[in-house]
């Protein structure tokens, strides 16, 4: 009863812009008193009169969702375990064997196992299929259940019964459980000589020393691409932490303004890593909160030049409070500013979260951006003073479209049905041996191996076999695209996560090849990375 109390209490001063607009404070004062009492008079009535017994925690946790959702579109409920995930995701590691691990046809399968992590010490391999965890069946566990089991506290046992390919009956491994770090840096690599690139999926804990740690693995290379597509946010200390690795000390990264907390301002405290090589900005359509502060503060100061597509336009500040049960509340608190002053959230109306996200689908339909591009108010970046547009979200200075000349209905089918993960999953189970034998090296498997007609021929049997209807034209379309991410998983296989991009990036990405290109033909000589001056 008192954690409801609490929550009301933390709630009850909520109130719209109309209310504002039409009441006094007193009066307002009165109104959410009164609306507060209601609340509670509900709860009491619900408890004393419900023809049944009521199991109040699910009551109230909805009512929580319930009254959020009539608010902005990011504003959140928490349960406790949807808290664990995050806590996690954000910390940068968890507890368990250092698996990573797929589930295809009710079958746990190990897709990877991290370096030097407890599952890999014991003999654990990928494409093992995981049958037994401890005295549990594991066929037809979801995903979803599998981290229950395989995860726990540090120095606990956990036993699994695993079938390999090529070895008769099961293998049965103990495994210590230790701490396993969750990477927010995917790739860090160089692009020839004097090119880096680093992929960055999340800002949490560590990914400011995973990010330091690539680029001095790299050599500190002169030029850098940074990509931050399909990066959702995370941590705005993080983020600010990596603009300032290319500002000067004292530029002003990113600002904030609400109604109930002081206007505040973060500046870069010292001199970046690198202030003057030439610098590149992926972003899509994807890349939100902490990701637009980022390439927003690179775009204001003219540090760089921001190559993709629009940004996702997430720019609310939530402050997370933890309740007594483990679950937590996000509510919005602020907006984020960009240096020139551009407010980073794109427009919305309260109570209307499918209509947001709705919108953010349309705003990638030609017509609708350039009639919002028409709309979009100006400003004056902060060095050049050339012209950038506010209006929500991170606009590239060079717009490239998604290739999707390969994509077709019949390959996206076979994805969408497991097919290619079961059919990589099979062929490394028979291949892998044979694969890292002729290619021992990432180098010679990108040089010297192409995924034969063959070899897709038997990625279409399975589809017929799995019920996706063989479509010659759509085979034709999709087959260069097919060869590459099959060349690119059994690359991931092999040699870990970067040793994708390292495949994909070239090959499939027109904004990467742009980035390269305009990196290779700029020199150092005192001029702009390129001339965005309108």
């Amino acid at each position: 009863m008192r954690k409801i109390w609490i929550i009301l209490l933390c709630l009850c001063g909520v109130s719209t812009l109309s209310a504002q607009e039409t009441l006094s404070e007193q009066e307002l004062r009165q109104e959410n008193l009164q609306q507060f009492q209601k609340l509670a008079q509900v709860y009491r009535y619900l408890m004393g009169l419900y023809v049944d017994d009521v199991e109040m925690k699910p009551v109230v946790e909805g009512a929580i969702r319930g009254m959020l959702e009539e608010l902005d579109p990011h504003s959140a409920y928490l349960d406790a375990e949807e808290m664990r995930g995050v806590t996690e995701s954000f910390e940068g590691e968890f507890s368990g064997i250092g698996v990573e691990f797929n589930v295809l046809r009710d079958t746990i399968i190990v897709v990877n196992t991290i370096a030097g992590g407890p599952a890999e010490r014991v003999g654990v391999r990928a494409n093992d299929r995981i049958v037994r965890i401890d005295t549990l069946q594991a066929v037809g566990m979801t995903r979803t259940e599998v981290p229950k089991h395989l995860r726990g506290k540090t120095g606990t046992k956990v036993e699994i019964d695993v079938v390999r390919h090529g070895t008769p009956g099961q293998l049965h491994f103990v495994i210590v459980r230790d701490r396993i770090p969750l990477n927010t840096v995917d790739a860090a690599y160089r692009v020839g000589d004097d090119i880096g690139y680093i992929k960055v999926n999340r800002f949490g804990h560590t990914t400011m020393d995973e990010f330091r740690e690539g680029y001095r693995k790299m050599g500190r290379p002169q030029k850098m691409i940074l990509d931050l597509r399909g990066n959702g946010g995370g941590l705005l200390e993080q983020a600010i932490e990596m603009a300032g690795f290319f500002l000067p000390r004292g530029a002003t990264i990113v600002s904030t303004e609400g109604r109930a907390i002081p206007a505040s301002s973060f500046r870069a405290q010292a001199n970046g890593e690198d202030l003057t090589g030439g610098l590149v900005v992926l972003i899509d359509e994807s890349s939100a909160s902490a990701s637009e502060i980022v390439s927003g503060a690179i775009q204001d100061w003219d540090r760089g030049v921001i190559i993709g597509r629009p940004s996702f336009g997430k720019g609310l500040v939530q402050r997370q409070i933890g309740l007594s049960d483990g679950s937590a509340v996000r509510i919005t608190v602020a907006r984020y500013h960009t240096p020139s002053g551009r407010v980073i959230q794109r427009p919305y109306e309260n109570g209307k979260r499918r209509e947001y996200y709705l919108d953010h689908l349309r705003r990638y339909d030609d017509a609708v951006r350039d009639s919002l591009d028409a709309r979009a108010p100006e400003f004056r970046t902060l060095r050049t003073g050339r012209i950038v547009y506010g209006g929500g979200g991170i606009r590239p200075d060079i717009l490239v479209e998604a290739d999707t000349t390969g994509y077709s209905d019949y390959y996206a089918e076979l994805i969408r049905r497991g097919v290619v993960a079961e059919f990589v999953n099979d062929w490394l189970d028979r291949s892998r041996d044979s694969l890292s034998r002729a290619f021992p090296t990432f180098e010679s498997l990108d040089a010297g191996f192409e995924p034969s007609g063959e070899l897709l021929g038997k990625l279409a049997d399975l589809g017929a076999k799995r019920g996706v209807n063989f479509d010659k034209k759509g085979f034709e379309i999709s087959s260069r695209l097919m060869g590459v991410q099959l060349k690119a998983l059994a690359a991931q296989r092999l040699f870990g996560m970067e040793a994708y991009f390292r495949v994909i990036n070239p090959r499939l990405s027109p904004a990467y090849r742009q980035a390269v290109a305009l990196l290779q033909a700029w020199d150092q000589r005192g001029k702009p990375l390129l001339d965005l001056k309108k």
